[in-house]
């Protein structure tokens, strides 16, 4: 996994935008809300939201730990993009993307064709 297949990934989503904050973070957001985040450079470090139940066991797990001033909203960090596979991957970032997007209100998602 690199940042261009994660640049990619994210984009496909439909209305995802991505933004460089905090001066070397790349982030991917639906609407106007971050769903992943990812360092600019090697090693990649990647957080995103997980369900509240996947969030206990994940954060305590080998690979993972709380994301930084996102870990009240269940977001885990991985320090290395092998931690997981590329099917992991897809699965871990396409659910944090919806629960992201369900949390919109229904008047965002229909306004953004994302219903």
């Amino acid at each position: 996994m690199d940042v261009e297949w994660l640049r990619k990934y994210c984009l496909s989503f439909p209305a995802t935008s991505e933004e460089i904050k905090w001066g070397n973070d790349l982030c991917f957001l639906v609407v106007d809300k971050m769903f992943c985040v990812s360092s600019l450079e090697a090693p990649y470090k990647i957080a995103f939201k997980v369900s509240d139940e996947e969030y206990e066991t994940l954060s305590v797990s080998e690979g993972f730990q709380p994301a930084p001033y996102m870990a009240r909203a269940k977001w885990v960090l991985i320090s290395s993009s092998n931690t997981l596979s590329k099917k992991q991957w897809e699965q871990y970032i396409r659910q944090s993307y919806e629960l992201v997007k369900d949390k919109l209100t229904k008047k965002v998602r229909k306004e953004n064709g994302i219903e």
